[in-house]
């Protein structure tokens, strides 16, 4: 065990070694603007998404009772959370979704512990109540036969405190009816087809109703929360898209999981499979496929690759007859998983949020927690205004939201990103090397488990806490190939598993914001004042 303290003091010290190198060189460098764009995006390209006004047009709905001080474009986890708050700080919300009725999704099902704290600061924690949700208390890893637990870090939170899964759909409806409770919310099936911008101020949206009438609705802020298949965003951020992977979704019924209460990870080949619990008779199981294609579904390509590549990688043996069966009955559903980070041009009268606005690899279950944050971030914001009415000074004092995100969201999109990296399996010795170095040095138990799954869990959002935890895992990785006897060999793998970590972790920072994550401080919005009344 002295060793292992050891190589640990050692990696966390070459852990600020390699952040401080990483932060000189960047430093100095000049920020892009916010307001640069003519970046290439991977999603096809949209149609228009502002419409120019000229101040003639108002809306058909000019009532002064349907007034609006805020437009929710959008209406899941993040849309129907943030009406729920901004309606009940007083705030007049008119929310347009585009199918009311309850969603079927195969992700969004996990709620970090962290997440479920912003649900009680939220005042929305009765949500997951009524809806079989099942709570949960760590994680269980499998590699190679071997099984380890590691346990969120809950001994100082109050006993109602851990994770929760539950079914998608049940739990934003939950959500809707709450925001729908209040007498200044309003929610209305329709398609928003474009913003509505008058001399650079997005001043409202145009919309499409539930039978076809074109309406147009005005508010002196506009918040798209679209989802991850957003038609608004292009002229709200610089959206940069990528598709690692995509996760083929089934339910497994009746089966007890080993560890009861447990999110269950299998490292595989050639990435990593998940179960959850999602109901009291019901497990999740998400099979990730590398790249944008998967098998076909239609032609038995997807059950057969499901049977034959990975059944025999179900791991633990008590969930492989589940598994079959729940091929075998059909109901496969495939998602994409995407990651984008977060790239805003303030726009006066507009705000993105949750993942229209930031997305990352869903493996660890994060992206609700984030939203979930970013709303208590932005309501603080916003309450000690009490007019909405200058777009333009809202905007820059908006600004300081983009800063203030960060430690949460930067934790956990980029152990999101490194660690899905570091779980898939490669041909390459370093990557190799640094799988397993990642498995046992979970399996080690107090510090050295509870200090990552803090981090993923939301329960300790900082960003240098995450870079030192990852490069000691990349240490004890070299410790493990150096002891007893070095080799020429093996000291070359370990100098390869430093530079694979860095390559790993660095980008993903980069894009994140170095100067955001580690020095928010220095950035002149982080001290933005309310604008005067």
């Amino acid at each position: 065990m002295d060793q292992y303290v050891w190589e640990t003091i050692l990696a966390v010290a070459l852990g600020f070694v390699a952040v401080y190198g990483i932060l000189a060189r960047n430093a100095n460098a000049r920020r892009k603007s916010f307001g640069k764009g003519g970046a290439e995006d991977r999603e096809p390209r949209d149609t228009a998404t502002t419409t120019p006004i000229d101040g003639i047009f108002r809306s058909k709905n000019n009532d002064a009772s349907d007034d609006a001080d805020v437009i929710i474009v959008g209406a899941g986890v993040a849309g129907a959370a943030l009406a729920h708050t901004l309606g009940k700080d007083g705030r007049r919300v008119y929310v347009i979704e585009r199918d009311l009725s309850e969603p079927d999704r195969i992700v969004g099902e996990l709620l970090q512990p962290g997440g479920y704290l912003k649900l009680i600061e939220l005042g929305l924690e009765d949500c997951v109540e009524g809806i079989d949700a099942q709570r949960v208390f760590g994680y269980a890893l499998f590699k190679d036969g071997k099984r380890t637990r590691v346990a969120y870090p809950l001994e100082k939170f109050d006993s109602d405190v851990s994770g929760r899964s539950f079914h998608n759909g049940r739990f934003i409806q939950r959500m809707r009816e709450k925001a729908a409770s209040l007498p200044n919310v309003r929610l209305e099936q329709g398609t928003v087809t474009s913003l509505l911008e008058e001399k650079g101020v997005i001043r409202g949206v145009q919309y499409k109703t539930k039978s076809g009438e074109e309406l147009i609705k005005y508010a002196p802020l506009t918040v798209v929360c679209d989802g991850c298949f957003s038609n608004l965003r292009r002229s709200l951020c610089d959206p940069k898209v990528d598709v690692p992977s995509c996760f083929v979704g089934l339910v497994l019924e009746n089966c007890q999981l080993p560890f009861a209460d447990h999110g269950h990870v299998v490292l595989a080949d050639p990435s990593p499979i998940l179960f959850y619990p999602i109901s009291s008779t019901e497990v999740r199981c998400l099979v990730d496929v590398p790249g944008q294609k998967v098998p076909s579904i239609s032609n038995g390509e997807m059950a057969k690759y499901l049977k034959t590549t990975v059944a025999p990688q179900v791991v633990p043996l008590e969930l492989h007859d589940a598994f079959i069966a729940a091929v075998d009955k059909g109901n496969i559903r495939t998602m994409p998983n995407r990651s984008m980070p977060a790239a805003p041009h303030p726009t006066p009268g507009a705000l993105l949020l949750g993942d229209a606005f930031n997305m990352r690899h869903p493996l660890t279950g994060g992206g609700m927690t984030v939203a979930l944050s970013d709303i208590v971030v932005l309501r603080d914001l916003l309450r000690p205004l009490g007019d909405l009415n200058d777009p333009p000074t809202l905007c820059k004092y908006l600004e300081s939201f983009y800063t203030l995100r960060k430690p949460v969201s930067a934790t956990i999109n980029t152990l999101a990103g490194a660690l899905y990296k570091v779980f898939c399996s490669s041909s390459d010795e370093a990557r190799k090397e640094m799988r397993q170095a990642c498995f046992d040095y979970l399996s080690l138990g107090g510090v050295f488990s509870n200090g990552p799954v803090s981090l993923l869990s939301g329960l300790n959002p900082r960003p240098l806490s995450l870079v030192c935890h990852f490069f000691a895992v990349a240490i004890y990785g070299v410790g493990r190939l150096l002891l007893p006897f070095p080799s020429p060999k093996r000291m070359w793998i370990g100098a390869r598993l430093i530079s694979s970590a860095s390559g790993i972790i660095f980008p993903i920072i980069k894009a994140e914001g170095v100067r955001q994550m580690f020095f928010p401080v220095t950035v002149p919005a982080y001290y933005r004042a309310p604008p005067a009344k």
